[in-house]
């Protein structure tokens, strides 16, 4: 064995290894022979209580930090051979995740571990005729004699059906429990409970035959499995335009899995796509597909790790969470719609699935595949590097073409008079495909629209001279930029065109219906938003209500431009298309392109050519001009451009540090003193000389429930020495016991803050 490099006297080492029981760990010394070797997720023998009974634990860290006397500390007794197992996995991961993106190791291990609840297991029971023949006859004839109408009624269909379930004999023979309790006491029958685990995928589909890939689809299977049959595992990065049929080549991959024995994860970006890929799921692989999202019980989710653990499940559908579920043979894993920001937790630890799910992937011995219409810079940018496998579907399986695009500039629509929120074109468009019996889908892009502000005559927006993104508008009307901290006063009129419509953007998807009734009050309208979509299984009695064309428009939010396939539609309007653009963050291009792609990819999906109709105040920005091609490369190119001048990720990897503190000037005070100090760092070291700082500078959202906000970004193309201040940073945190400070690390933010 390769001696590892790892530090440690000690080990903490958890005995229970329940989420439940992870907030306590015990600290054994490591004998000699052991230095160097032990290392998170390694399954141990050690002693345990007072009788030092031999206990089987999983190593958490390894320190050279004594908790309490060393010559009262037990030693670890053997390391267990062949003690890899899906806990280990776990252990190890979550020990990758604290060193990656910095959190506590019982934070990160809350991450990884399923939760045992101490919920009661859900039981099926039975009544079973245990008497013969002849007993079971003569009990009835008496109960007749008797009038015993509810005996009767059981022994009724006893006599026909020796075993009855226990539902249908209190239910629909309205046999109360005393009486059942009666008859088996009298050893006529006996009551029999099996334990069973929660399944929450309640479907009733035809299975569905494979369909034949195209020559594109084909080739791109062969190709992955002729690795992974090779023992070859890696990540694969699959760009196919919206509507090529990557769900299709997922499901052949995964299919060829199974038939190896081996499980696979599928994560979806949103709660709203798991009814649709669910079902095409399920019509291939039956109940051997589960799902696991947040609107599972804690029972439910639970029992879904324990089928998994089983092997009872061979395919996990569901958000960024699925992928702790515990698989023991974990064949492959696919990340569809890789480029969706809601991969990013949003908690400590704030990791990323996709990096995540690599790292997973090699412990696991498994390999990756990343799927998008318009794949993030990141993983883009590492497939052109060769880094991961680059595959490309450019042919739409209807054989129809990409929906005819038109860019409409709000600005001209304004100077003709119309005021309206829907273009000229827009309405002419709806008006024909309600005429047609057409569906529409309209889209408001809502992201970035909170605060900023525009010239509606102009389409000027007001920007930061020093960081090129957009002022935003703060109580009192003071505009601020989020990332070094410039202010100044609000405006009446736009500096550029001198028009008085500057103004913050005011509309919502309520407001969109209300004026679809007015101007087409024959159309039939459902809505999609946060509002709609509270209550259990709404998305998909929206989603399944549209596809049974219950509706002829559907207006929503983002979630509704994400991976549905709905045939009928022909027409789709993004309304306020360019509001992304004005959102203070650097992603703010990559967003708005990829937004505008996947909502134009939504028209014409079926044999009807459809259309799209982009409303812009920006209609010469290279987002919307790319996204109305849809024109992937030609956008990265540009884009990259940027990122490598501006020196933001991909480009370089960036540490975002978030301070809060209950007192502002305390709160400041403390972020000057951790800037202070990652410029000692800088001073004292090459390496750290060559990383960046940006700030110390008030967070996007300077306040929330009284609790002040500051940041501090750190920038370099190593994100490891990033990594290694981080570690330094934390060590002074340690020493200086903060009480009323809180510090958050953020390894290459999807939002700023």
């Amino acid at each position: 064995m390769e001696k590892a490099t790892l530090p440690g006297r000690y080990a903490n080492i958890i005995i229970d290894i329940s989420h439940e029981k992870v907030d306590k760990t015990f600290q054994y010394k490591i004998p000699e022979a052991m230095k160097g070797f032990l290392e998170p997720g390694m399954c141990v023998q050690v002693p345990f209580g007072t009788g030092n009974h031999m206990r089987k634990g999983y190593v958490i860290e390894t320190t050279d930090i004594a908790e309490f006397p060393p010559e009262k500390m037990k030693e670890i007794a053997t390391i267990v051979k062949d003690g890899v197992s899906v806990e280990a996995d776990a252990i190890k991961l979550a020990a990758w995740m604290r060193e990656t993106y910095g959190s506590t190791m019982i934070a990160a291990l809350k991450t990884v571990l399923p939760v045992k609840q101490t919920v009661k297991l859900k039981e099926k029971k039975k009544i079973v005729c245990i008497a013969t023949k002849e007993e079971l006859t003569s009990a009835y004839g008496e109960s007749l004699r008797k009038h015993q109408h509810a005996k009767v009624r059981i022994l009724a269909e006893l006599l026909k059906e020796p075993v009855l379930p226990y539902e249908l004999v209190t239910g629909k023979l309205h046999v109360a429990a005393a009486t059942v309790r009666s008859l088996e006491s009298q050893g006529i029958i006996k009551v029999e409970a099996e334990n069973y685990y929660r399944n929450p995928v309640q479907m009733e589909a035809a299975w569905e035959t494979k369909k034949e890939l195209s020559h594109e689809q084909q080739a791109v299977r062969d190709s992955i499995l002729s690795d992974y049959e090779k023992g070859i595992r890696k990540t694969y990065l699959i760009h196919g335009i919206t509507g090529s049929g990557k769900t299709e080549v997922y499901l052949a991959l995964i299919e060829a899995v199974i038939k190896q024995g081996k499980q696979a994860i599928v994560l979806i970006p949103e709660i709203a796509l798991t009814y649709q890929t669910l079902l095409r799921f399920y019509k291939r692989f039956g109940d051997r597909v589960s799902v696991m999202n947040s609107t599972l019980s804690a029972g439910e989710k639970y029992d879904q790790c324990i089928r998994a653990q089983k092997g009872e499940i061979d395919v996990i559908i569901g958000p960024r969470s699925a992928l702790f579920v515990p698989f023991a043979n974990l064949g492959l894993i696919v990340m569809d719609e890789e480029h969706e920001g809601s991969y990013k937790s949003e908690l400590t630890p704030r990791y990323h699935a996709r990096e995540t799910a690599e790292y997973l992937a090699k412990i696991k011995g498994a390999s990756l595949i990343l799927g998008s219409a318009t794949p993030s810079l990141e993983a883009y940018n590492r497939a052109q590097k060769g880094e991961y496998g680059l595959f490309k579907l450019t042919k739409r399986l209807t054989g129809g073409n990409l929906a005819r695009t038109h860019i409409v500039d709000l600005r001209q629509e304004l100077r003709e008079g119309n005021r309206s929120i829907f273009s000229k074109k827009l309405q002419e468009l709806i008006e024909d495909r309600l005429n047609k019996k057409e569906q529409i889908i309209l889209f408001l892009n809502r992201r970035g629209y909170a605060g900023f502000i525009s010239c509606r005559s102009c389409g000027y927006v007001m920007k930061c001279p020093h960081c090129d993104v957009s002022l935003s508008q703060h109580m009192g009307g003071k505009l601020v930029c989020h990332y070094c901290g410039y202010e100044r006063a609000s405006v009446t009129k736009c500096p550029s065109c001198t028009s008085p419509y500057i103004l913050g953007f005011k509309a919502g998807t309520q407001q969109i219906e209300e004026q679809i009734h007015m101007r087409f009050p024959t159309a039939r309208v459902l809505r999609m938003d946060g509002d709609t979509t509270k209550k259990k299984n709404s998305y998909e009695e929206i989603l399944s209500a549209f596809a049974e064309e219950k509706a002829d428009i559907l207006v929503g939010t983002q979630m509704i431009v994400k991976g549905h396939d709905f045939p009928k539609v022909t027409l789709v309007g993004i309304l306020a298309a360019d509001l992304s653009l004005n959102d203070s963050d650097y992603r703010c291009g990559e967003r708005t392109f990829q937004l505008l792609t996947q909502a134009a990819g939504r028209a014409g999906r079926g044999e009807r050519e459809g259309d799209a109709v982009i409303q812009t105040y920006r209609p010469d920005h290279y987002s919307v001009i790319r996204a109305a091609q849809q024109d992937y490369e030609a956008f990265y190119e540009e884009e990259i451009l940027y990122r490598e001048l501006a020196g933001y990720p991909p480009a370089e990897h960036m540490l975002s540090i978030m301070i809060t503190a209950k007192n502002e000037e305390a709160g400041s005070v403390f972020a000057n003193e951790i800037a202070a100090y990652v410029k000692g760092l800088q001073e004292a070291s090459e390496v750290c000389d060559k990383v960046k700082m940006i700030g110390p500078a008030k967070a996007r959202i300077g306040k929330i429930n009284d609790i002040y906000r500051f940041v501090i970004y750190l920038k370099h193309k190593d994100d490891t020495n990033l990594q290694n201040i981080r570690g330094e940073i934390e060590v002074f945190l340690d020493k200086k016991e903060c009480r009323n400070e809180g510090v958050q690390f953020d390894l290459d933010p999807i939002d700023s803050f």
